[in-house]
């Protein structure tokens, strides 16, 4: 990570640089800002001025933010002010240059005729930022922007059981495998990327809310670098860099402990009945009929020969029925061994939006097992096996 030469803390920093440049370099410091912060110091934001360029850094112990801009840099310095206050007001000005002035005690921004006065905060209390670990590959940044989004969503979000709230990386060779469960769903991406050396190996439990607003935040430039440290290091750190239209930035964030659970097996079962239909269509249906799924009961797919019909109710005060035509197989040559699945509305419409495939592949091996999700570009085609995502079915009432 680039932290720029030492300068004296006490030098009075004077710089001049675009608005439209300032407010998204701001903006995106700002935004892994703690909104609690465990200490005041934390709720600052990092100016950092030498030799024609600012580097404006974030930290909270975990995650760390740094974008480096270039300006016009009139004198070297550093400064800290309140991250969230100066992102208001950079995102506020005039659309005209910012000159900005700060000492000891105040930074100043100019705007046109615009004035703003920040107090400052003491830099010599601010932690410093962890070292970015040594590249370990790149991946196009659309490509990584795209895969993280289709995985996140089966992340858990209780901060109680945190190796569920994570995404496990999994590196091996060419491809970068994504994988996450909260253990209702499983999602797994496998995507090509270009590792540093063709032996790479390596796995790592990211934070799932802080890889998806890495990946959605670095898709300006063309690629991203991922920089795992090496478990012998001890460091459980991650880092990752891409290029924006307001410069070159950078993300850290410690990794999860804790052994992330097996459940790739899932993702390659036999099944014994298999459904395919138009993916739009389904999730047109399970968002309408899922408006009357009453909370914590299923939403039913019944199959048929030729068609699938979603059903939900809301005890005797609302019903929906939906049929579907779909193709239906029957993979034991002994006749439909599952007639109807129970799945949670909400899972079933996040696994379809991440799916982005024409047609969708249910596939079912029992009553009351898991189903996984496949898509296909083709009705009667091969699924696509780069994204695969189980869902775990609701028991049915008798």
């Amino acid at each position: 990570m680039i932290v720029g030469p030492p300068v004296d803390e006490g030098a009075q920093v004077r710089i001049r640089l675009e608005r439209d440049v300032l407010a998204e370099a701001v903006q995106w410091a700002a935004r892994s800002l703690p909104t609690r912060p465990s200490v005041p110091i934390l709720a600052g934001l990092m100016v950092r001025a030498a030799g024609g360029e600012v580097v404006m850094s974030s930290f909270d112990y975990e995650t760390s933010a740094q974008i480096t801009v270039k300006a016009d840099v009139v004198d070297d310095g550093v400064a800290l002010v309140s991250g969230r206050l100066l992102a208001d007001i950079a995102r506020a000005l005039p659309n005209k240059p910012v000159e900005i002035t700060a000492d000891e005690s105040r930074m100043e921004l100019v705007c046109g005729t615009a004035r703003f006065t920040l107090q400052t905060l003491p830099v010599a209390d601010y932690p410093s930022l962890p070292a970015m670990p040594e590249a370990t590959g790149t991946i196009a940044s659309d490509d990584f922007a795209k895969a993280v989004g289709q995985v996140v969503v089966a992340a858990g979000r209780d901060e109680l059981l945190p190796v569920f709230t994570g995404v496990r990386m999994e590196i091996e060779g060419d491809t970068l495998s994504l994988l996450a469960t909260d253990r209702y769903r499983m999602a797994l991406k496998e995507v090509p990327w270009r590792p540093r050396s063709t032996r790479s190996e390596g796995a790592a439990l990211v934070p799932a809310r802080v890889l998806g607003e890495t990946a959605k935040s670095m898709t300006a430039g063309t690629e991203v670098t991922l920089s795992l440290a090496s478990a012998a290091t001890g460091d459980g750190l991650i880092g990752f860099e891409g290029t924006g239209s307001a410069g070159v930035r950078e993300m850290t964030t410690r990794l999860l402990d804790g052994e992330f659970p097996k459940v790739r097996h899932l993702m390659t079962i036999q099944a014994s009945v298999v459904v395919r239909a138009n993916t739009s269509e389904v999730v047109a249906a399970v968002k309408r009929v899922g408006l009357v799924a009453e909370r914590n009961t299923s939403l039913r797919m019944i199959i048929g020969d030729g068609s699938i019909t979603l059903e939900a109710a809301t005890g005797d005060q609302a019903q929906a029925v939906e049929a579907l035509e779909a193709i239906v197989e029957d993979t034991t040559g002994n006749g439909l061994s599952i007639t109807a699945a129970g799945f949670n509305p909400h899972y079933l419409s996040d696994a379809l939006a991440a799916l982005d495939a024409p047609y969708v592949q249910f596939s079912f091996t029992a009553p009351g097992k898991p189903c996984l999700l496949m898509g296909l570009d083709e009705i009667d085609g091969d699924p696509r096996l780069d994204y695969r995502h189980v869902i775990m079915l609701m028991r049915l009432p008798a």
